[in-house]
C-alpha cells in the first residue's frame, strides 16, 4: 500500500512531536537564586505531611541558583530564611521556625530552644499551586519568585 504524502508528513509530525515530549521532561522543582555579590546560606521550611519541616543550610554561591527541592512542588507555601554571610544581614519573615548553626534537617516547629535549636522569621514563598517555583534573593532584603 502506498501512503500519499500528505499523511506521511502528518505522521512523520506526529513521530517528532512524541519524541520530543519524550527528551523534554517537565519540570518541577523549588530552585534558590543568589542575585547578590556575597555568598548565601538558605534554611527552607515546608510541611511533609502532617509534619513541618525545616532544612538548612544551602549554601549559594553569588549569582547562582541551585536546586533546593526536586520534583514536582507539593505544597503551596515554602518558608526561607537566609543569611549573607560575607556582608551580613538576612532575609527574614513572621513565621516563627527552628533553625541551628549548622546542616540541619528538623521536625516539627515548637520547642525550638528545649530541643537545643535556634528560632528564626522565615518569609513565607506562594507558589501559587506552581508545580515549579524559582525564589531570587536580591540587595536590599528582597525575595521576589517566578515559576
Amino acid at each position: 500500500m502506498r501512503w500519499p504524502l500528505p499523511a506521511l508528513a502528518w505522521v512523520f509530525g506526529l513521530v517528532v512531536a512524541g519524541l520530543t515530549g519524550l527528551s523534554t521532561p517537565a519540570k518541577a522543582d523549588l530552585r534558590i537564586c543568589n542575585t547578590t555579590s556575597g555568598r548565601v546560606g538558605v534554611a527552607i521550611g515546608y510541611l511533609d505531611g502532617p509534619v513541618w519541616v525545616t532544612e538548612g543550610w544551602f549554601n549559594l554561591k553569588p549569582g547562582r541558583c541551585e536546586t533546593i527541592i526536586r520534583g514536582q512542588l507539593n505544597s503551596r507555601f515554602f518558608y526561607l530564611h537566609a543569611v549573607d554571610y560575607d556582608r551580613g544581614g538576612d532575609w527574614s519573615g513572621t513565621n516563627i521556625l527552628c533553625v541551628r548553626d549548622t546542616e540541619f534537617s528538623i521536625r516539627g516547629p515548637l520547642d525550638c530552644y528545649a530541643r537545643g535549636f535556634e528560632r528564626a522569621g522565615f518569609i513565607e514563598v506562594d507558589t501559587g499551586q506552581q508545580s515549579d517555583w524559582t525564589v531570587e534573593l536580591g540587595d536590599g532584603g528582597l525575595v521576589t519568585g517566578r515559576p
